[in-house]
């Protein structure tokens, strides 16, 4: 069936085709997995499926780029497998997922890797690509990141400035894989949290005897996230390379990364749709099950005015991708930390949900408009991770991945009948605008008003190409203007003697005693012996 349904013909009439850059009245005929034309009054072969788009909107499918499936994370494993995940994206428009490898810490990338890719191949429905964590550091990492990306089709990684002990790496070291990532052309992701001080910081509520999920908001506060930030920044700065913040999830960090941009440092960043549209009151719910359910790193924020905030940065262009990081738990599994907030798993659902929560509360509040919308789930990924135009875009030789959108259905979220994991979901008896009617996927009709129609197995692996101009092209350029000398005559005067000491620049006179320092009259001592002055001396 998958085989019949990757060569079918499919002509997409009388809806408006949505570009990042334009919309358009336009026809999309599909053949062989290809989107073949685009536009009115078209020429096609007979026997083509016709899919009736009158009213409605043809998105480029969306892309999700930080999704975790069938792995374990903090004690517990996740709730979906890499079929039940991509069926999730698919059903709420979403294409192509990019999903993190986490090694063991002093553990083969390589061999992470490898594993990843079985499981994925044999139950993924959808396209999707890896990205790596470099979670530790050595000359057999930096060779195994350069295996990964000439010979395996990975050209992203991710660093963690947190989980201290666990990921983290100090500067030095992320200063060497950033210089790596530059040489290899690989998109460096970096997760931007003081890791250091959130270990201390979570010392201290234990010991104040705060141990539920309150504690998370409480140990890392979004100062911290503000200053990796920062660090972050200048630490790619420095190794020349751009730099991709994930997860980013405050007020401050957004404007850090403004202002980042506006000094022309080449930085993207993304959030994620929970901290675009909850905020921080959660972990202070009266239900232990229900605050623990919102826990995920960084945390939400306090400030109400926060998520709004952030939508607003991925409508104005200062945030580039808003991502799910889908990492479903069920609530025995958060039990873990029932007596010890660091002991919850960190992760939330919503995989599922990405693109139709983000039109609600993007598109309809006028936040964005339905460019900025395809943009933002899809096209600007496309771009920073080398995938453009052939993903993202809807136009002559891309791949077919296709969404019919309905802007004005509704559809009243619950995990009743939710098709993601996990036993909560964030957006409980949210009314959302923005309905997929239509999902093709590679050309192939894999949802149609609700009914799903996809093989398991039936994805694949997207092999990615590095130094993708969105990131590198201004690097380039850079690299071609040098720091240089000063081209001057040498010097040719005396040159002091190592070890011998010059008595006449020394304080100690012939006779033994110490040359007297004279005190001006009006200089004033702020603190002399005995206490402060106010007067002078």
């Amino acid at each position: 069936m998958a085989a019949n349904m990757g060569s079918m013909r499919i002509l997409i009439k009388g809806g408006k085709v949505v570009n990042d850059d334009f919309t358009q009245e336009a026809d999309v005929y599909i053949e062989n997995g290809i989107i073949q034309q685009v536009g009115k009054e078209l020429m096609i072969p007979g026997g083509a499926k016709v899919i009736d788009a009158t009213g409605k909107l043809v998105l480029p499918g969306g892309i999700d780029t930080c999704v975790h499936l069938q792995e374990t994370f903090m004690n517990a494993s996740i709730q979906d497998d890499f079929y039940s995940g991509t069926k999730a994206a698919l059903m709420g428009g979403t294409t192509m997922v990019m999903a993190l490898v986490l090694p063991e810490q002093h553990c083969s990338l390589l061999d992470a890797y490898e594993k990843c890719r079985a499981k994925a191949d044999a139950k993924a429905c959808c396209d999707y690509a890896l990205h790596v964590g470099v979670t530790w550091w050595g000359p057999k990492v930096h060779n195994e990141m350069e295996s990964l990306v000439r010979e395996h089709g990975v050209n992203s990684f991710q660093m963690f400035m947190a989980y201290k002990d666990l990921m983290m790496l100090r500067d030095s070291e992320l200063y060497q894989v950033l210089q790596t990532c530059k040489d290899i052309g690989a998109i460096a992701r970096v997760h931007a949290e003081n890791g250091e001080l959130v270990s201390e910081g979570a010392k201290e509520a234990l010991d104040l005897g705060i141990s539920g999920p309150e504690g998370i908001e409480i140990s890392r506060p979004e100062e911290l996230e503000s200053e990796a930030t920062h660090r972050a920044i200048t630490i790619a700065n420095r190794a020349r390379c751009p730099i991709y913040l994930v997860n980013v999830s405050s007020m401050s960090a957004g404007d850090m990364i403004a202002a980042a941009k506006m000094q022309g440092k080449v930085i993207h960043a993304e959030t994620t749709v929970a901290h675009a549209v909850l905020n921080g009151l959660q972990y202070y719910h009266q239900d232990w099950a229900h605050a623990a359910a919102h826990v995920l790193v960084p945390p939400l924020r306090l400030d109400p005015n926060t998520p709004s905030y952030l939508m607003g940065l991925l409508g104005n262009d200062t945030l580039s991708v808003v991502a799910s990081e889908h990492r479903p738990f069920l609530t025995k599994q958060r039990a873990l930390g029932k007596e010890d907030f660091t002991k919850i798993p960190h992760g939330v659902v919503g995989v599922q949900d990405r693109m139709s929560v983000i039109w609600e509360r993007g598109v309809v509040t006028g936040k964005m408009d339905e460019n900025r919308f395809v943009a933002v789930t899809s096209s600007n990924a496309a771009k920073i991770y080398n995938l453009y135009p052939r993903k993202g875009r809807i136009v002559p030789g891309a791949d077919a991945d296709v969404v019919v959108w309905d802007p004005d259905a509704t559809r009243t979220i619950s995990v009743s009948t939710q098709v993601q994991g996990g036993d909560f979901n964030l957006y409980e008896g949210m009314r959302c605008h923005g309905v997929p009617l239509v999902v093709i996927s590679r050309g192939r009709l894999v949802c149609e008003n609700d009914v799903f129609m996809c093989a398991e197995g039936s994805g694949k692996f997207y092999p990615q190409r590095t130094f993708p101009d969105f990131l590198y092209k201004k690097m380039v350029q850079r690299e071609k203007v040098p720091y240089k000398g000063v081209d001057r005559d040498p010097y040719s005067g005396d040159v002091a003697k190592v070890g011998v000491r010059d008595l006449h620049e020394s304080s100690f006179s012939l006779s033994g005693g110490v040359k007297q320092q004279t005190l001006r009259s009006s200089a004033r001592i702020l603190a002399p012996p005995g206490g402060r002055s106010s007067g002078i001396w």
